[in-house]
């Protein structure tokens, strides 16, 4: 592995295109977006490494570290290609390209380039080779990518410069201590486990989960020490404590038993192995109880087959949200091969599962994200067996194709689409309308046509401003802020007792539910939410013409409606 070996270009076959175009992709061609990665990230260091060469350090100079790298890859080159490939590395090197070229900040320059030698001393431990080089160190503490954190008892506060060392698997660090004179720890990272409380090693923590056909257990990385495991900020290690690793280990365990469902690979379907890191976002602790949903989930381009996740109580929540999150590493590999469309940044396009305007890079990354989150509730609804569980994944499959379906069509109407990019959302497309086809429980749809329309009416009120002489297309409110959408998960359960009008909706009564809307709105005849379910309402129980112009322009209609 080096930087300046010579890259093939990478051709993809048509028949893989295909495949995630579908909004799926087989085993082969997730592999074949992994070589694509491997490809990137070996051309941004190359960059990277060219804008450091001068860098002032009192650090060991980052060429010397890359050479010790490149040395330890000779003799072990699985385990480096490993770390080459962690999604943190990949957020290490875009942040630095940010960070030369002035649009990101954080530690000093210097201090963040340091991070190459953490990547080197990491790779010497996994060839078994010998290494000195200048670290840097905050707080007393290193950070080794994929092995865990090393920390200097006594240590200087802030940042500082250190001496690392590594031979036969050993790892020494020096660093100035906290009064005077140096402090010292050492250890063995590839076989040492946790000691006691303030030990000098903290190991990374890691998911396992059964290969396919009950083979070897497969780990994927519990990443709470990493400093570049965020989106783009440098972040200080959040150690989890004991209990809340545990049930994150429960969780993803039931969560793989749940994706585990054999068949021709599609979308919702994913491999557990393809996920590479999951960062536990927010919560550190088991109190106070998580939420039932996923309410945070993330990931970037630079960081492929990671995610950024709170914790929720559900497997079932965890396991969707592993789907949706794979699929935009997927289709982010897809944007480094393919220029997919011409996007002006302009923040102007209906999103069903957002509440604020978007790109249309957001939006094509939603549709794609989302026809794998309604393929996963496909499989669910096919495996549900009765009650609550067939009325869920009825629910939740018949809105995410929906809502994905609604945001294809603006893709594919928006004249901005490449010849590759039309014929990837040409693909979610079929993939979409042979779902549309497919029965769903009556009230289960019924519930999900009224959740897409609430949506997307209420979206319009807060969003869309009533046109004005002078303005063509649509006219965004100067004063729209961000509001809670407690519909599209409310919507999943029919009320056996409906009380508000939210619930008489949810239950199929729309009379009950306008009465109720209406004395809502006689007291503040503007608010949103409400005038929403009115119009929603009254829709359902008379679609005529009248209320079709209403549900398409709800901003057109007078602050206080009458009937």
């Amino acid at each position: 592995m080096t930087s300046e070996q010579h890259l093939a270009p990478l051709r993809m076959p048509d028949r893989l295109f295909a495949e995630l175009a579908s909004g799926g992709g087989s085993a082969a061609a997730v592999a074949f977006l992994e070589r694509a990665e491997r490809a990137r990230r070996l051309l941004l260091m190359r960059t990277l490494l060219g804008h450091l060469d001068a860098l002032p350090t009192p650090l060991t100079p980052v060429a010397e570290a890359w050479r010790v790298l490149k040395e330890a890859a000779e003799k072990s080159p699985e385990p480096v290609e490993r770390l080459l490939l962690a999604p943190a590395t990949g957020g290490w090197m875009s942040h630095m390209l940010r960070r030369v070229h002035g649009t990101a900040s954080g530690p000093p320059l210097w201090a963040e380039a340091g991070h190459l030698s953490a990547l080197a001393l990491s790779a010497s431990l996994h060839a078994g080779t010998r290494t000195a080089l200048d670290v840097p160190l905050t707080c007393g503490r290193l950070p080794l990518p994929g092995l865990g954190m090393i920390q200097l008892p006594g240590a200087r506060a802030g940042l500082a410069v250190g001496r690392a060392t590594t031979a036969g698997g050993r790892l020494t660090v020096t660093g100035p201590g906290r009064t005077a004179g140096s402090v010292r720890a050492t250890c063995r990272p590839l076989t040492q486990r946790a000691g006691a409380e303030g030990g000098t090693w903290l190991p990374l923590r890691t998911l396992t989960h059964t290969g396919p056909g009950g083979g070897a257990p497969v780990s994927v990385v519990l990443e709470d020490l990493d400093p570049y495991r965020d989106l783009d900020d440098h972040l200080p290690p959040a150690r989890l404590d004991e209990d809340e690793a545990r049930e994150w280990q429960r969780l993803f365990g039931e969560a793989v038993r749940i994706l585990a469902r054999p068949g021709i690979p599609g979308p919702g379907r994913v491999d557990p192995a393809m996920i590479r890191a999951i960062v536990p976002f927010g919560r550190t602790a088991v109190s106070p109880p998580p939420p039932p949903f996923v309410q945070v989930s993330a990931s970037s381009g630079d960081s492929f087959g990671g995610m950024l996740i709170v914790r929720p109580a559900s497997a079932l929540a965890l396991a969707e949200t592993v789907v949706h999150e794979l699929q935009h590493s997927k289709l982010a590999a897809l944007l480094h091969l393919f220029p997919l469309l011409e996007d002006d940044r302009a923040e102007r396009y209906y999103a069903p599962w957002r509440t604020d305007p978007r790109h249309l890079t957001g939006l094509l990354h939603g549709a794609y994200a989302f026809t794998g989150v309604a393929g996963f509730w496909r499989d669910r609804l096919a495996g549900a067996e009765e009650g609550e569980a067939v009325e869920r994944a009825a629910y939740f499959f018949a809105l995410r194709r929906l809502q994905s379906r609604l945001a294809v069509r603006t893709l594919l109407t928006s004249g901005r689409l490449t010849v590759q990019g039309r014929a990837l959302v040409s693909g979610l497309a079929g993939t979409l309308d042979g779902w549309l086809r497919e029965p769903v429980p009556h009230a289960a749809l019924t519930r999900a046509r009224t959740a897409a329309a609430l949506h997307r009416t209420e979206w319009r009120l807060r969003n869309v401003a009533p046109p004005s002489p002078g303005h063509e297309g649509p006219r965004f409110r100067p004063d729209r802020t961000s509001w809670p959408d407690v519909r599209t998960h409310a919507f999943a359960d029919r009320p056996a007792v409906p009380h508000t009008a939210d619930e008489h909706l949810a239950a199929g009564d729309p009379a009950a539910a306008l009465a109720r809307f209406a004395a809502q709105l006689a007291a503040d005849p503007a608010e949103p939410h409400a005038l929403a379910g009115w119009i929603v309402a009254r829709a359902v129980l008379d679609p005529g013409r009248a209320t079709r112009r209403m549900l398409a322009r709800p901003e057109l209609l007078q602050p206080l409606p009458s009937g």
